[in-house]
């Protein structure tokens, strides 16, 4: 599946649909408290739920060296409770209200969000404001968390081969820029975080002034800001100084790294660094770079899919990935597992040569409109989800970009031709630029390990 490697990227078909006025993005209502908290509100009455999202500008790259990871910890402590609500209320509250809730943290961002029936959005906006600004963070539950975290990174990244090798190659893809650091921290981190380090870093940027509220579902955009002023006015403002820039020299030349560890199949990840839609000078060019990723694997019609998955058969995948919409500059990844009978280096040159064809023959135009319109039809088909429709709003705003671009992506990819997709493929897709990461399978062990602690997400 296209952007496998990024989770999600933020895309958004709004009023692409005639007639469907409740996906159009000038229904979002944007209000600003005097505390600074920005309130974006959307009207969706095709059931009677809501969804409630807290976006706080801040993510694992904000992190410096030392405290890799504590993002990521405080969104798990964010539940163990305040003077009001003890450890565990907050689910068992959502919960008895019918409603589901969690949280995620991401390179750029730590979110917070609740569905419930219509009528209880008061339940979430209480509990929100309350640990926005009155955390607790005890020292006895804080020991407790950090060990589920650790696990958490054992299970999901040490114990599994591709993540550890996805994980190397963008420690070693970049040098400054703090993508370049895991979401769930270094090991080494965890073991030395203090309470104290959580308790800076939440005094820091949970702040209103720091903080986007997204609501969309059945429910009137101005009842949400009477509501929201109710409970989240009173909090005070923090003083935020903006982060310092974190700039990659210029890559002179082709990395790569080998990666050992226990697998049965060997992996390659491989990536160009390319600007997002923040950093690029051509706005033009990080639309023709996503047009670029459908080209070679959006889907089963796609080049990658053709010929190196059915009719090469020397791939069992082969995918692209890419982030439009990121606070700093992105990468244009590929990755893929070689068939058997085949290595990993007759995988990779396999791929140059569909990365070469892209280079220097145009895209025909029956298979651009092909693509633009599988494009739309997934955009289109996520907007039925009131949750991704907050999500995209909530993400735009946190990497700071306006939710407005949310209207634009339809019009934008329907620009893009065939001579701007040639030409991000030879400006960005260069050696000078790769890297590449190559899983080496070693022999599975029979040993199991036992979860010490039950993991949150």
């Amino acid at each position: 599946m296209r952007n496998s490697l990024l989770g999600f990227a933020l895309l958004s078909l709004s009023g692409i649909l005639p007639g469907n006025s409740a996906l159009a993005a000038s229904d979002i209502h944007e209000f600003k408290m005097s505390n600074g908290m920005k309130v974006l509100v959307k009207e969706d009455h095709r059931a009677p739920i809501v969804v409630s999202q807290v976006w706080y500008k801040v993510g694992s790259s904000y992190e410096h060296s030392g405290i890799t990871g504590v993002s990521h910890v405080l969104e798990h402590m964010m539940f163990k409770g305040t003077e009001k609500h003890p450890a565990g209320e907050f689910s068992r509250i959502i919960a008895e209200n019918g409603g589901r809730e969690n949280a995620f943290t991401g390179k750029d961002f730590t979110a917070y969000f609740q569905q419930l029936e219509k009528s209880r959005l008061k339940v979430s906006f209480e509990m929100e404001a309350d640990r926005m600004r009155n955390l607790l963070l005890p020292e006895k539950e804080f020991k407790k968390e950090v060990a589920v975290v650790m696990e958490e990174r054992r299970m999901r990244t040490e114990d599994k081969a591709t993540a550890l090798t996805v994980e190397q190659f963008y420690a070693t893809a970049y040098n400054n820029n703090p993508y370049n650091q895991p979401i769930i921290g270094w090991m080494n981190d965890l073991e030395s975080m203090q309470v104290d380090d959580l308790r800076q870093w939440y005094q820091k940027f949970y702040a209103p002034n720091n903080a986007t509220l997204v609501v969309v579902g059945d429910v009137n955009a101005l009842e949400v800001l009477s509501l929201a002023k109710k409970y989240f006015a009173d909090l005070k403002p923090s003083d935020i100084a903006s982060t310092k820039p974190r700039l990659d020299a210029e890559q002179k030349g082709e990395r790569r790294i080998t990666v050992k560890a226990p697998a049965r199949l060997p992996y390659m990840v491989m990536g160009y660094k390319v600007p997002s839609y923040k950093t690029a000078q051509e706005k033009w060019e990080p639309y023709a770079l996503d047009v670029l990723a459908y080209v070679l694997s959006g889907g089963g019609s796609s080049r990658f899919a053709k010929s190196l998955v059915r009719k090469q058969q020397i791939a069992v995948s082969a995918d692209t990935g890419y982030g439009l919409f990121s606070r700093l500059d992105e990468m244009f990844l590929i990755d893929g597992t070689p068939a058997k009978g085949y290595s990993v280096k007759q995988l990779e040159k396999a791929i140059n040569k569909e990365i070469n064809k892209v280079k220097n023959e145009l895209v025909s135009k029956k298979e651009l409109e092909r693509i633009k319109a599988q494009a739309v039809a997934e955009k289109v088909y996520e907007k039925d989800s009131v949750f991704y429709q907050a999500m995209q709003i909530g993400m735009l705003e946190t990497v700071g970009l306006d939710w407005r671009l949310n209207g634009e992506y339809t019009k934008r990819i329907r620009e893009v031709t065939p001579e701007q997709i040639r030409a991000v493929a030879k400006k960005y897709l260069v050696k000078d630029t790769l890297t590449v990461a190559v899983l080496d399978p070693q022999p599975l062990t029979n040993k199991k390990r036992r979860p010490k602690a039950m993991l949150r997400h």
